[in-house]
């Protein structure tokens, strides 16, 4: 079923989501408000950011207020750069680098904790695979993937291995946990579902490659990718609720908030779906020109916020998908916006990563990080930490002097 492009609004399939939303009716999932909260309760705390987006719905937004003004705390050199947003709880920063290291560093000094590589290096210049995903923290573990396909779960206090999954192909998306299972995606065309000690409870073949990190509400999981579609897995079964074809491959991944799916695409829409009434709500896309949109969005309760190749930053009203405002850089917005109360937080690929007004859209501070910016921020525990690509990359942390 491909949505079609017409200036109407579209109606989905409604037997596509018939199993859907009675499914989630019938576990108490779902409400007249829409889809229960965020499933993934984590043990990080309440001002933490424990994974890519901040929760299983990725909605980007942080729940640790940041200082007014915003200094360099200090910055740490890394082989080959970061691409991949770091995870900040409590104590500490976990950032994986596209040399292959998994680094546990003191949050206020940046001092190295641990060091895990995801191979063996027996040589210090050898070649061992990246990471290109993000960490994912829980109580005593981190989860991560790495571009041989190798999923790695890491003891968060000591840095040593725990256990390892193998799949076929490269993992670029962060893992989702939910109700004790570890959900991702990889390159091999498949979604898989682990439990937490490594073993596989199931997984989930799609028509291509997947990109985007799963998200989550009640027990169902939401993926896309290189096949075009959006589909729906039951997290407890495995079992496929619907499968819709939207017409366009996506880098980006989706999120998820009472009834509604938003999703940028690699042609150049942004797409909000109404999962209760099954229909395309809106579609923006900007007429005077096509880009990519590899930017995951970052939702409020009034606003969608995403980057585009465009070297633009979009905020469109949620509810109708009106432009708010843009704002331009000088280099492509791969990289995710945060949230934080008023302020929006993003890198490009012009080596700055930017403070923008949520109300206004203008500028309010940047810092040259001196390399293309394309990780996603992480705001957590009253600090912004973000990492710089190249060959002479930087993990930079900023906050408030004491």
């Amino acid at each position: 079923m491909r949505l079609q492009q017409r200036d109407e609004l579209n109606q989905l399939n409604r037997r596509d989501f018939v199993g859907l939303t009675a499914g989630l009716a019938a576990a108490g999932l779902i409400s007249a408000s829409g889809f229960a909260a965020d499933a993934a309760q984590n043990e990080a705390g309440e001002t933490a950011w424990p994974s890519f987006r901040n929760g299983n719905q990725l909605r980007g937004i942080a729940t640790s207020p940041l200082p007014e003004k915003l200094e360099l705390l200090w910055k740490v050199p890394v082989a080959d750069g970061v691409t991949a947003t770091a995870a900040i709880v409590g104590d500490h920063v976990f950032a994986a680098t596209y040399g292959g290291e998994l680094i546990c560093l003191e949050r206020k000094t940046g001092k190295r904790v641990w060091t895990y590589f995801s191979e063996e290096k027996k040589k210090p210049t050898s070649f061992i695979p990246g990471f290109q995903a993000s960490p994912t923290v829980t109580g005593e573990l981190v989860l991560i993937g790495d571009e041989y396909g190798v999923f790695h779960a890491v003891d968060r206090a000591t840095g040593k291995h725990r256990w390892k999954y193998e799949t076929k192909a490269e993992i670029i998306c962060s893992a989702a946990i939910v109700n004790n299972r570890i959900i991702f995606g990889s390159y091999d065309s498949t979604l898989y579902c682990l439990e937490m000690d490594g073993s596989e409870a199931w997984k989930r073949e799609t028509g291509d490659r997947i990109n985007g990190s799963p998200a989550i509400a009640g027990n169902i999981t939401f993926v896309t990718g290189c096949d075009q579609h959006l589909r729906a897995i039951n997290i407890e079964s495995g079992e496929e609720e619907f499968d819709l074809e939207l017409g366009h491959f996506m880098i980006a991944s989706p999120c998820v908030d009472k009834y509604m799916l938003y999703v940028g695409t690699h042609e150049s829409d942004f797409l909000a779906l109404n999962l209760e009434t099954q229909e395309v709500a809106w579609r923006f896309k900007d007429e005077a020109r096509e880009f990519p949109i590899h930017s995951s969005a970052a939702l409020t309760d009034d606003l969608v916020v995403f980057g585009g190749q465009d070297k633009q930053v979009h905020c469109l009203e949620r509810k109708t998908g009106k432009e708010i405002w843009k704002f331009a850089a000088r280099g492509q917005i791969n990289s995710s916006p945060v949230v934080v109360d008023n302020r929006v937080i993003v890198g490009s690929n012009d080596g700055y990563v930017y403070e923008i007004g949520l109300d206004d859209g203008k500028q309010r501070w940047k810092e040259k990080l001196g390399r293309s910016v394309t990780a996603s921020p992480a705001v957590g525990e009253g600090c912004l930490v973000i990492g710089a690509e190249g060959s002479e990359g930087e993990i930079h942390c900023f906050g408030a002097k004491s």
